[in-house]
């Protein structure tokens, strides 16, 4: 019996560890601070509402800047359909430090910034957001946003990118790909969250038309 019960667990144990290998593959070979931002983005709302923290998970990134970038990476984000996104502070930080929700949207570390040609610049903020904040309702009509709408940028040098909407979807909260750059063009994305679950993302992408 010792026997028979030797050769019955151990089919068992494998394709659980095999299994658990693969995963851990695919998330190497894909962009890990995409995932993180696609799980972080799923509650951004939903924990504001409810004045908890956003959870994270373990593999988030604190990698700071990249020394060989020394430009200052605050950007101002405006969206002229959109009343509540006017020169909106943008702060660069990974997808732990949530608390710069608080003081307007995220630009996920890690993601491209407008000055680099073929980048995504991701973009987070909250549906609700907090009462008294710049992050009340900021994104909330982010999924009235059609093809052809502008969505502009502005650096800390004072240079404005011009973008404008080619896609609005409803994403998955596992699909990295949205963070992802697009062969061809220079983008931004901006999520949020849809209500009243929160159980998916609200993704618009615009492509840049201008620079001035």
């Amino acid at each position: 019996m010792k026997v028979h019960r030797s050769r019955y667990r151990s089919p068992k144990r494998y394709p659980v560890r095999d299994r658990r290998k693969k995963r851990t593959g695919r998330r190497r070979r894909g962009s890990a601070l995409a995932t993180l931002l696609v799980v972080a983005g799923l509650c951004l709302v939903a924990y504001a509402l409810l004045g908890q923290n956003l959870p994270l998970l373990d593999t988030a990134t604190n990698d700071e800047p990249s020394s060989a970038d020394i430009r200052d990476t605050q950007l101002k984000l405006t969206v002229p359909k959109m009343e509540r996104v006017n020169e909106l502070n943008v702060y660069d930080a990974p997808g732990s430090d949530e608390s710069v929700l608080e003081d307007g949207a995220m630009h996920l570390r890690g993601t491209g910034f407008p000055w680099e040609q073929g980048s995504n610049v991701y973009i987070a903020g909250h549906r609700l957001g907090y009462l008294g904040t710049d992050s009340y309702l900021v994104f909330y009509d982010l999924d009235k946003l059609v093809e052809g709408d502008e969505v502009i940028l502005t650096d800390a040098d004072g240079t404005r990118y011009t973008y404008r909407v080619f896609r609005n979807i409803v994403a998955d909260p596992w699909d990295w790909s949205v963070a992802e750059p697009v062969p061809g063009k220079s983008i931004v994305s901006l999520q949020t969250c849809t209500l009243p679950d929160y159980t998916q993302r609200i993704v618009v992408q615009a492509e840049l038309v201008g620079t001035a």
